[in-house]
């Protein structure tokens, strides 16, 4: 799963970077872009991708879909689903058949229990952005994602047996553009997970309150 995330890139590198996507050019970002943040946790706002016929816009949207028969934001955000049932079940099935997009991300943190204790690591691929697949929706008449999880690929499944779906440039267009068939296709472990890297992040990235720099560690050698 994940449950918390880093944004640093932002303003003219965040635009850049999305347009070199397959189809994401003109960049449009009607609000501007976020600016830089090392603790984004679920019901913050993030920055959502959609695609057009003539390129792509980046809009703020929660981070937690709110289905289009929700009345109200109570319960647990819907920050993550599931990809196995992505495509039946009653909070997603609406959004997976034509409400796809991408959640931008540097990095996400994941714990391990490590004695009494959980560690924080920092998850980070080896240059440039990672970019989830994620579905969106108007409910509450508010604009909200939620990002798509898999099976952990084998080298992460030490640190957790839930990793989120992201694609590769060439996986993108078939995601936000192809039929709810085409894009179930890549419901699968993320062939991504062969570029990430990880380190020891700070144990106050536990508080969603800390938000600097100094939350991330260098990157290690992967296992």
């Amino acid at each position: 799963m994940c449950g918390r995330f880093v944004l640093f890139t932002t303003g003219k590198d965040l635009i850049e970077q999305i347009g070199q996507l397959p189809g994401a050019a003109p960049v449009a970002a009607p609000d501007g872009t976020p600016p830089p943040r090392y603790n984004v946790a679920p019901t913050h706002q993030v920055p959502l991708i959609r695609f057009h016929e003539s390129g792509s816009q980046v809009d703020s949207a929660r981070w937690g879909l709110l289905p289009g028969w929700k009345k109200d934001d109570s319960g647990p955000p819907l920050f993550n689903a599931r990809g196995e049932t992505v495509a039946d079940k009653p909070s997603f099935r609406s959004a997976f058949k034509a409400k796809r997009g991408l959640m931008v991300l540097d990095g996400y943190y994941e714990w391990k229990k490590e004695g009494a204790a959980k560690q924080p690591y920092f998850v980070t691929p080896r240059e440039g952005l990672l970019f989830a697949a994620a579905l969106w929706e108007t409910g509450c008449d508010r604009l909200s994602t939620t990002m798509v999880t898999t099976d952990a690929t084998q080298n992460m499944q030490w640190l957790h047996h839930r990793l989120p779906l992201f694609l590769l440039p060439e996986e993108i267009e078939q995601w936000v553009n192809g039929s709810p068939e085409d894009a179930l296709e890549l419901v699968q472990p993320s062939r991504v997970a062969a570029q990430l890297e990880w380190s020891e992040a700070a144990p106050e990235v536990g508080n969603v309150r800390n938000d600097y720099p100094g939350l991330i560690g260098a990157p290690s050698t992967p296992r």
